[in-house]
C-alpha cells in the first residue's frame, strides 16, 4: 500500500485550506547548494562516473522540468536565470543518481514506507513543515496551525486525505523528496559515528592547545636577498618539480586570457546631437498635459521607464531651488546627470499630511494563504465585492483582515502598521491613500502587490506640500557610427596580431591597457569586467595556447583575447607552473646558504642574542604559542617554527631551519605544561562534533571527485 493510500485510510474528508508551491530538488543545498555550440558531432554534455551524458538526453530532462514548473504555474517566466537554476538542478540530480545513490545501494540504505508515513505525518520532518511554513513570517500557515502556532497534525492529515489533484501531486514530489533527503541523512551519519577519536587524539589536541612556549628566534628572510641574484639550472628546477608534483595537481580545467579592450564612448557629434534632442523633448513636454505625461515619458524615456514620483523639500531630485515657488507644469532641464540627459517636470502640487495611519486588506496577485496566481481582474473583483461588504457595515474589517487578506506580516495587527510619514519604505499609492485622504476613507488601490483596500484611521494635524515630477531619462549612449569606428579599430588590431608575439608587441606599441582573467571554467558565463561572457568562454576552451581571438561584442566595448595558459585537470605540466617552481626552487637554494650562513657565523652558540648579533639581524619575542596556533608574531604563518618551538624543552636552542619565510634559530626560554584533566571524554566529543560537522560537506565532495566528473555544459545552448 503507498503511503498516499495509508493516510487516506486513515483520515476523513475535510474541505482544504491550502494550496503549496511545488518543490522541484532540494540535493542542490546537499551538493553545494537551445541549439548547441559545439565543433563537428560532439555531442558529449558531461561524464559522470564513467557514463557519457549527451546533449538531446540532457536537454530532454531541462525540457521536462521546464513543462512541469508551468503546468504547475502557467503564469511563470522562465526568464534567463531561473533557466540557469534549472539546468543546475538537473545536473545535480544526475550526480545523485550516478554518485551517491550507487553509494546507498551499495550499504543497503534505504527508506521503508512505514517510515516515510511517520515522516509526513506522525513525526513530521523538519523539511516538511518548512513547506507548511510562511517563509515571510516564520509561522505556520493559518491552516496547518495551532493557536499556539506550531503544526497541527490533525490539520495535516485532514488536508492530506482530501487532496486535489494537483495537491496531490505536489505531494507525491514532497515524496519523493523526503525519501532523498532521509537517505541522505542516513548516510552521513553512517560516515559520522565511523568517525572515532581515541583518547590519545583528544589528549593531543588538547596539549596542543593549551602547552605554551615562551621563545625568541632569528630569522633571515628570504626577501632580504634579491632572487635575481640567485641562479638555479634547469636541472634543478626539474628535481624541484618531480619533487613537489602533487603541490600543482588541478582539479579542474581553466585557463587564462589577456586581453584589451575597446570601450565605446560617445563622440563630441553624439553628445552634440543627443542633447538637441533632449532640448527637443524638453519643450514638446511643456506642452504636454497631466494626462498625457505618462504616455510622452514613455515614449521618449530609455527603456520606456515611466517615472513619476512625490518629493518633500528634503529629498527633492532636482537641483534647481526655484522648484518650490514655481507653478504646476514647469520643465526643467536638460541637465547632464552622469550618463543621461534628465528632464525634469512639476506635474503637480498637494498639501498633504506630515503623517498617517490607515489599515489595510491585500487581495494579492499571489496569493500568500492559497500559494496561486491571481489574474488583475479576478483581484479587483474580488476587492471591490469586499469593499461593498465594509460600506455596507455588513462584515467588520478586522474579520475580513483575518479571512482574506495576503499581507501575513499584518494579519495579527489588523493590518495595520502603525503611524507612518512620506519617507516610510510603502509603495506611493499605499501612503498617498493615507496622506493624502481623511479619517473614515475606505479605498481600493492598486500596486504592483495587488488591490489594497485601505481605510484611513488617522491623519496628523500638520501639513506640507508634496511635489509630483515627471522624468524623461535619455541615455547618453555612442551612434551606431561611433560604434562601427571602434568595432573597426577592434577589428583591425585583431586581424593583424594573430599571433602571441604580434599581439604583445602591438600592446605596448599602441600603448593599451593589457587586462587579464584567470582561472576560467568551461562553464563560466561571466569574467571580471565582462557580463554575457558565454561566447568569448567557448572560444577559450577550443583554442590553443598562443591563439588570439576574433571581436567578441559586450555591452559598450569590443574585446580582442590572447589564450596565454591552459590547464588541464592532473598534475600540471612544467611548462605551466615554470615560474612558481623556479621560485620554490630559488627560495631552497636561499635556504641552502643561509643555513651554511648560521653554521659559520653563529658556530655553536646557544645565545639567541648572540646569533642575532653574529648574523646581523634582531633577535624577536614569541611568547605563549601553541602547538595549534596559525601565526608568529611578527612573521605571520610560520608553521615549521611553531612546530619546532613546541616540541623543545626550556633552556634548549634549535639549529638553523628552513621555514617558508626564511631560515631561523628558536630558543626557548620556558614551557608551560598543560594542566590536564581527569578524563578526555569531552574533548573526544568535541573533536567528533568538529568532525562531523565537516562530513556533511566534504564526503559529497570526495565522492564527485572519485567520480571524476566532466562538465561541458558550457559548449550548448539549452
Amino acid at each position: 500500500m503507498s503511503v498516499l493510500e495509508k493516510i487516506r485510510s486513515k483520515t476523513g474528508l475535510l474541505v482544504g485550506i491550502v494550496g503549496l508551491a511545488l518543490v522541484i530538488f532540494i540535493l542542490e543545498s546537499l551538493l553545494g547548494s537551445g541549439g548547441a555550440l559545439f565543433s563537428g558531432q560532439d555531442l558529449e554534455v558531461g561524464k559522470i562516473a564513467g557514463d557519457k551524458i549527451d546533449y538531446p538526453a540532457f536537454s530532454a530532462k531541462v525540457n521536462e522540468q521546464i513543462a512541469q514548473i508551468q503546468k504547475q504555474n502557467p503564469n511563470a517566466q522562465i526568464d534567463e536565470k531561473m533557466k540557469e537554476q534549472i539546468i543546475e538542478s538537473v545536473w545535480s540530480q544526475l550526480i545523485n543518481d550516478k554518485v551517491i545513490k550507487v553509494q546507498y545501494k551499495k550499504l543497503g540504505i534505504e527508506v521503508s514506507e512505514d517510515e516515510l508515513y511517520d515522516l509526513m505525518l506522525v513525526h513530521p520532518h523538519q523539511y516538511v513543515i518548512q513547506q507548511l511554513t510562511d517563509q515571510q513570517t516564520g509561522k505556520v500557515y493559518e491552516g496547518f496551525a495551532k493557536p499556539d502556532g506550531s503544526l497541527d497534525l490533525a490539520k495535516l492529515n485532514q488536508w492530506v486525505g482530501q487532496m486535489n489533484a494537483e495537491q496531490e501531486q505536489f505531494w507525491k514530489q514532497l515524496e519523493k523528496s523526503i525519501l532523498e533527503v532521509r537517505a541522505a541523512e542516513k548516510y552521513n551519519n553512517l560516515i559520522k559515528k565511523g568517525l572515532y577519536v581515541t583518547t590519545a587524539e583528544a589528549k593531543d589536541a588538547f596539549i596542543a592547545q593549551n602547552k605554551q612556549v615562551n621563545a625568541a628566534f632569528v630569522l633571515k628572510p628570504y626577501a632580504s636577498v634579491s632572487d635575481s641574484t640567485v641562479k638555479v639550472t634547469e636541472d634543478e628546477i626539474a628535481a624541484y618539480y618531480n619533487k613537489h608534483q602533487n603541490d600543482y595537481k588541478v582539479s579542474e580545467p581553466t585557463r587564462k586570457i589577456e586581453y584589451v579592450a575597446y570601450d565605446v564612448m560617445p563622440s563630441k557629434g553624439d553628445y552634440e546631437a543627443l542633447l538637441k534632442d533632449a532640448q527637443r523633448a524638453a519643450e514638446e513636454f511643456k506642452t504636454k498635459t497631466a494626462t498625457e505625461d505618462s504616455s510622452y515619458i514613455s515614449q521618449e524615456s530609455e527603456g520606456g521607464v515611466v517615472n513619476i514620483a512625490n518629493y518633500g523639500k528634503k529629498n527633492m531630485i532636482i537641483g534647481d531651488s526655484s522648484v518650490f515657488t514655481a507653478p504646476k507644469g514647469t520643465v526643467f532641464g536638460p541637465y547632464a546627470e552622469g550618463t543621461f540627459f534628465k528632464i525634469y517636470k512639476l506635474s503637480d502640487i498637494k498639501s498633504i499630511a506630515d503623517s498617517a495611519r490607515v489599515r489595510h486588506i491585500l487581495i494579492g496577485l499571489q496569493s500568500q494563504r492559497t500559494q496561486t496566481q491571481r489574474t488583475p481582474e479576478v483581484a479587483k473583483r474580488i476587492a471591490d465585492s469586499l469593499l461593498v461588504l465594509l460600506k455596507a457595515k455588513a462584515v467588520k474589517f478586522d474579520t475580513l483582515v483575518k479571512a482574506m487578506s495576503d499581507d501575513m506580516g499584518s494579519l495579527d495587527k489588523g493590518g495595520d502598521y502603525g503611524w507612518f510619514d512620506e519617507n516610510k519604505g510603502f509603495v506611493d499609492p499605499f501612503k498617498n491613500a493615507g496622506l493624502q485622504g481623511t479619517v473614515g476613507n475606505i479605498t481600493i488601490v492598486p500596486t504592483q502587490f495587488g488591490f489594497h483596500i485601505i481605510e484611513v484611521l488617522n491623519v496628523s494635524k500638520t501639513r506640507h506640500n508634496s511635489y509630483t515630477v515627471a522624468q524623461i531619462t535619455k541615455l547618453i549612449a555612442p551612434s551606431g557610427e561611433t560604434t562601427q569606428e571602434y568595432y573597426k579599430i577592434a577589428s583591425d588590431f585583431a586581424g593583424k596580431n594573430q599571433t602571441a608575439d604580434a599581439f604583445n608587441k602591438s600592446v605596448d606599441a599602441e600603448k593599451l591597457n593589457k587586462r587579464i582573467a584567470e582561472g576560467i571554467k568551461e562553464g563560466d558565463k561571466v569574467l571580471p569586467g565582462l557580463e554575457g561572457a558565454k561566447d568569448l568562454v567557448r572560444w577559450v576552451y577550443k583554442a590553443k595556447k598562443g591563439d588570439v581571438s576574433p571581436v567578441f561584442e559586450f555591452k559598450d566595448r569590443f574585446v580582442v583575447a590572447q589564450l596565454v595558459a591552459v590547464k588541464e585537470k592532473g598534475i600540471a605540466p612544467l611548462d605551466d607552473v615554470k615560474d612558481d617552481v623556479t621560485a620554490k626552487a630559488i627560495r631552497d637554494k636561499k635556504a641552502e646558504t643561509f643555513i651554511k650562513e648560521f653554521e659559520t657565523k653563529a658556530g655553536a652558540s646557544k645565545s639567541i642574542d648572540d646569533i642575532a648579533s653574529k648574523m646581523g639581524l634582531t633577535a624577536e619575542k614569541a611568547d605563549n604559542l601553541t602547538f595549534s596556533a596559525y601565526n608568529v608574531a611578527a612573521i605571520g604563518r610560520e608553521d615549521a617554527l611553531i612546530g619546532t618551538a613546541a616540541g623543545m624543552k626550556a633552556g634548549s636552542t634549535s639549529k638553523a631551519i628552513k621555514g617558508d619565510n626564511g631560515v631561523f634559530v628558536v630558543s626557548v626560554a620556558s614551557v608551560t605544561e598543560a594542566v590536564l584533566p581527569k578524563d578526555f571524554k569531552g574533548k573526544q566529543v568535541e573533536i567528533e562534533r568538529m568532525n562531523g560537522g565537516r562530513v556533511d560537506y566534504e564526503m559529497f565532495d570526495a565522492l564527485k571527485e572519485k567520480a571524476n566528473i566532466e562538465d561541458h555544459r558550457g559548449k550548448f545552448d539549452f
